[in-house]
C-alpha cells in the first residue's frame, strides 16, 4: 500500500512527510485504515533522542483508531470492517505478566523499538527508496495505514468517533490508570497532578471520579490550568515550589495523599519536590518519561525512609488494555468520561511540526491528526 507517513531521519530533525509503502498483513497481523492519530509527547522523545532508536528512518505515532481492511492468516477474532483501537503495548495473554493481570508489562514489549515485527522479525514499512522504516512501537500511526500484530488491536463500539477513540490507545488509559490503578486514589484524598497535558488531564479525571476531595493541578501553562477545571481540578498552581505553602494550609500540614507526575519530560530534580508535597506514608507515581541515559535523581533519602513514603513507576497506567480500553470508551459513551475536550485542535498530517510546537508551547491538551482522502 503506497501512502504517506511522517518520518524522522535523525535526532533533532523535523518530521518529514514522505511517500512510504506499508506491507500487507502476514500471519497474525491486520491492516488498519486509520481515521485519526493522537500526537503524544512520547513521539517527541524520538526527536530529542531521549528514546534511543537502533537506526533511522523512524516513523512516529502510537495512538490510532480506524477500520480493519485486511486480515492475515490465522487471525480469528478480528474481521474486515471491525472498528479498532491500537494498543501501544501488545498483550499476548500467555506470558507471566499477562496471566497475572499485568498485560501492560507483556513480554512482547521487548520488540517494540526494534522495528522488526512480532510475527516474523521482518519490516512492514519502507520508504520510496526501499529503506526499512522503524515504526514507533511497531505501529507508526503517523500514516493513514498501519499493519499491526493482532495482539495490539482491540475492537471497539462502532459509534465511537475515531478522533476520540484513538486517545485511549495511550494517553487516556495511561493517565486514568496512573490515578486509579497505580496511585490507587481513594475517596476523600488529596491528589496532586504535576503536568496537565494529554496524559495528566486524565489523571485529573481518574482522581476526581475516584472521589478525591481535592485534585490539585501544577502546570506552568495557564491554558492547561484553566482547562483542568473541566476535568475535575479543584485548585491549580504554576509550580511545585509555589504550591508547597498553599497545600500545607489546605491540608492543615498533612500534604497530599498521592502525587502523580505526568510532565512530558521528567528530570531527576523533579522527584524531591514531589516528595515534599506528599504526606508521610504517601505515594508518588512517576508517569512522565525521562531520557534513557538519565541516571541521577534528587531525593532526600533520610526523609524518604523516616516518613515511609513510596515512589512508583507506571507504564500504560498499570492497565490491562483489552479490558480497560473498552471500559473507558463505555464511560465516554455514557457521559462519564470527558474525551471531547481533550482534543484541542485537529491537524492535517503535513502540519505535524506545527502541532508539536503547539504542544511544547502549552497551547493544546492533545492534538489529533484526522485523516482524509488527501492523506491517503
Amino acid at each position: 500500500m503506497k501512502t504517506k507517513g511522517a518520518i524522522l531521519r535523525g535526532i533533532n530533525q523535523p518530521w518529514s512527510v514522505e511517500e512510504i509503502e506499508v506491507g500487507d498483513p502476514r500471519a497474525g497481523e491486520v491492516m488498519v485504515e486509520l481515521g485519526a492519530s493522537g500526537m503524544c509527547h512520547s513521539d517527541h522523545h524520538l526527536v530529542t533522542g531521549d528514546t534511543p532508536m537502533p537506526s533511522y528512518p523512524v516513523m512516529g505515532g502510537h495512538e490510532g483508531a480506524g477500520k480493519v481492511i485486511k486480515v492475515g492468516e490465522g487471525v480469528k477474532d478480528i474481521n474486515v470492517g471491525d472498528h479498532v483501537v491500537l494498543s501501544f503495548i501488545p498483550s499476548c495473554g500467555k506470558c507471566e505478566s499477562c496471566v497475572t493481570g499485568h498485560s501492560n508489562l507483556c513480554d512482547l514489549g521487548m520488540y517494540l523499538l526494534t522495528g522488526q515485527t512480532i510475527s516474523d522479525g521482518t519490516y512492514r514499512v519502507q520508504t520510496a527508496k526501499g529503506e526499512d522504516v522503524i515504526p514507533m512501537v511497531l505501529l507508526g500511526t503517523f500514516s493513514p495505514y498501519v499493519t499491526a500484530h493482532e495482539t495490539a488491536v482491540i475492537k471497539i463500539d462502532e459509534s465511537i468517533p475515531f478522533e476520540v477513540a484513538c486517545l485511549v490507545g495511550c494517553g487516556v488509559t495511561t493517565g486514568w490508570g496512573s490515578a486509579t490503578n497505580v496511585a490507587e486514589v481513594k475517596a476523600g484524598e488529596t491528589v496532586i497532578v504535576v503536568g496537565a497535558g494529554g496524559v495528566g488531564m486524565n489523571s485529573v479525571q481518574g482522581a476526581a471520579v475516584s472521589g478525591a476531595e481535592r485534585v490539585i493541578v501544577i502546570d506552568p501553562s495557564e491554558f492547561h490550568r484553566e482547562q483542568s477545571k473541566k476535568f475535575g481540578a479543584t485548585h491549580t498552581f504554576n509550580s511545585m515550589a509555589e504550591a508547597i505553602v498553599p497545600i500545607m494550609e489546605l491540608t492543615h500540614g498533612k500534604m497530599a495523599d498521592k502525587t502523580i507526575i505526568t510532565v512530558g519530560r521528567i528530570k531527576g530534580e523533579d522527584i524531591d519536590p514531589a516528595m515534599t508535597l506528599t504526606r508521610k506514608g504517601g505515594r508518588v507515581v512517576v508517569v512522565g518519561m525521562g531520557g534513557m541515559g538519565d541516571m541521577d535523581v534528587t531525593l532526600n533519602l533520610f526523609m524518604f525512609t523516616m516518613l515511609q513514603k513510596e515512589l512508583r513507576g507506571a507504564i500504560f497506567g498499570g492497565a490491562n488494555p483489552r479490558a480497560e480500553i473498552p471500559n473507558l470508551l463505555s464511560m465516554y459513551k455514557a457521559g462519564k468520561l470527558n474525551l471531547d475536550d481533550l482534543v484541542t485542535k485537529e491537524y492535517q498530517l503535513e502540519q505535524i511540526n506545527e502541532a508539536y510546537q503547539d504542544m511544547l508551547d502549552g497551547k493544546i491538551i492533545r492534538g489529533v491528526i484526522k485523516y482524509t482522502d488527501a492523506d491517503r
